[in-house]
């Protein structure tokens, strides 16, 4: 089952998933004892209410005590006083908890998905990870606050009501309460029509956020090709499945709560017709007959409220089960359980037969999955190495693996001789900086692009490696200058502003091992003169990777490995390989005919 599969009606009450749930709640194991005794302080004053309405009239009405009367009046009002404090305390309390178990909750979740390998978000749209975070989060949130503690005083309430009328007049308690399994037919055929609405509304939930998200960072292809009215006719599409869905749970909800009242006035009317004849015959008192209205309509109410939270309860589960298969996910890169300590390297590669697949499981029929096959090459410390070859020829999957973004199937990557594979995935990545072709900037400013955060890298440190890549004379153009705010994703900066900030970044960290992707392949002439100026001096006593459909940025690398079809075909000197007639003077003659052509 995967992570896409929000259609799937979970169960109504899992056990399982509300263990795992409740271990959010063990840290506040004492305030959630507190709470659920505040609730059943609030249902118990609530519940003797009515108790002072029959005192008021059988008692102090009935012998003219007007003393007697003012102090039930007091103690009633001190009652009301004692109730709303405990019930503050009690919503208090219970909000608390909730927002404090969420929070432990969204770190969990966003901790988890920094290990989570590349192969995960291959397969799950960004859109329904959001909606984890977001909404079946805050599903949970209602369960916390307002579920969990808050049954134990409907139920309490219930409890208390029940027996104070069956301790005022037994017979008229069982009249009041006959017409209950109308009540529990009713709740019944309410709660599967509600869960089938609520499931809609989470699935077109999920959908819209997926489809915003889409659109929102592809909306420079929509009105490139004019398809504004097409994916405004799609959203509309999704967002009216949502208002209907929405609509079926208002129907349903309009149609229970009415007839539970219906329900209780029937009550009521049993009440009146049985105490009340029996009240002129002088067998039941006029204060308990009021009691027992006002016990009957109270009585409703936390039956109601339970209905409601049976929903909550049962949309958390739905959440619970997608958000723990999201906890659950195994796709992380694991380190070994005794890893080896990588402090500096030299920088030396070597890929020993190695194999590759995106495919989850690794079996083969055949070669048609296999990205890499059989791959086996040593690039020295200090050495520049390029890999040239046709689009998906497995060049940019080598730089993968070397990161470890992905397992390999068979074989060995090795640094400074060591299987990788011994390493921690922190140690092995701090010693390596990648350049790609898309550059990703990040909402904050200029110097928190180029340090990331990274509080070891100053101020000054940041400066010397914009001036390296040349990119500090466009950078002291800026009102602000390094402090200058950058917008989501770059939004105001060229392609070439952002690739050259991406060298710096790369600069800045100071790497043994640079991998450069396809880097110069989007800027313009000069701007990659300038580029290709700073690269000679980052070069200097570093691992290059370089990896380049212009031929003509890779003749000076001290090897040239060319991939086809996921192996290595050929390598050598730039001479070398041309005078070998093999692919690569192929790819050299194309792209010289081209430059003819401009």
């Amino acid at each position: 089952m995967s992570l896409q599969d929000d259609d799937i009606l979970g169960k109504a009450y899992d056990a399982n998933l509300m263990r795992r749930l409740i271990k959010y709640l063990r840290p506040y194991k004492w305030q959630v004892v507190f709470a659920i005794l505040l609730s059943v302080m609030v249902s118990g004053l609530e519940a003797v209410r009515p108790y002072f309405t029959k005192i008021a009239v059988d008692v102090n009405i009935a012998q003219k005590d007007a003393n007697g009367l003012l102090n039930t009046t007091l103690l009633f009002l001190l009652l009301l006083i004692i109730r709303g404090v405990v019930q503050y305390l009690n919503a208090y309390i219970t909000q608390l908890i909730g927002q404090k178990t969420i929070l432990d909750l969204r770190m969990e979740i966003f901790r988890h998905l920094q290990k989570l390998s590349l192969k995960f978000y291959d397969k799950n749209p960004i859109g329904r990870l959001i909606t984890r975070v977001t909404n079946d989060v805050e599903v949970l949130n209602e369960m916390f606050s307002s579920g969990i503690v808050m049954v134990f005083s409907d139920v309490f309430m219930i409890i208390g009501i029940v027996w104070f009328m069956f301790s005022m007049n037994w017979r008229l308690a069982f009249i009041s309460l006959s017409v209950l399994p109308f009540l529990f037919y009713g709740t019944f055929l309410f709660r599967k029509k509600a869960r089938e609405a609520y499931r809609e509304v989470r699935l077109y939930i999920a959908r819209i956020n997926t489809f915003m998200q889409e659109h929102i960072t592809g909306m420079l292809v929509d009105q490139i090709f004019g398809r504004e009215k097409k994916a405004y006719q799609q959203f509309s599409e999704h967002n009216a499945g949502h208002r209907h869905a929405n609509i079926k749970t208002v129907f349903y909800y309009a149609i229970f709560y009415p007839a539970v009242d219906i329900i209780g006035a029937v009550a009521v009317g049993l009440i009146i017709w049985y105490a009340g004849g029996n009240a002129l015959e002088g067998t039941v008192t006029i204060g308990t007959v009021m009691a027992f209205l006002q016990f009957n309509e109270m009585f409703w109410r936390p039956i109601r409220d339970l209905s409601e939270k049976y929903n909550i309860m049962q949309t958390a589960m739905a959440s619970s089960e997608r958000i723990f298969k999201l906890l659950d996910d195994t796709s992380i890169i694991a380190d070994a359980e005794k890893p080896i300590a990588l402090q500096t390297i030299r920088g030396e590669i070597e890929f020993r037969n190695v194999w590759f697949a995106y495919t989850s499981d690794g079996s083969h029929h055949g070669d048609e999955h296999w990205v890499l096959k059989n791959v086996s090459f040593k690039i020295r410390a200090g050495e520049t190495v390029a890999f040239v070859g046709h689009t998906g020829a497995g060049k940019t999957t080598i730089i993968s693996l070397l990161s470890r973004f992905y397992e390999i199937q068979k074989g060995e990557i090795l640094v400074d001789g060591i299987n990788i594979r011994d390493l921690a995935t922190g140690d092995l990545r701090k010693h390596i900086a990648v350049v790609l072709q898309d550059v990703f900037l990040f909402s904050g400013d200029i110097k928190g692009n180029i340090n990331l955060g990274n509080e070891t890298i100053s101020l000054e440190r940041v400066q010397q490696a914009a001036t390296m890549v040349g990119v500090d004379p466009f950078i002291q153009t800026l009102p602000n200058k390094y402090n200058e705010e950058v917008k989501e994703r770059g939004a105001t900066l060229s392609v070439g502003q952002k690739q050259l900030l991406s060298f710096a970044r790369a600069l800045a960290y100071n790497p043994r091992i640079l991998i450069l992707d396809e880097a110069t392949s989007s800027v313009d002439t000069e701007t990659e003169q300038l580029i290709q100026s700073a690269i000679q001096t980052l070069l200097v006593d570093r691992t290059a990777i370089v990896v380049a459909h212009r031929l003509s940025t890779i003749q000076r690398a001290d090897n040239i490995i060319v991939l086809h079809k996921g192996e290595v075909r050929e390598s050598g000197t730039h001479q070398e390989l041309l005078s070998l007639n093999g692919i690569y003077y192929k790819l050299y003659q194309l792209q010289y005919k081209e430059q003819e052509v401009k």
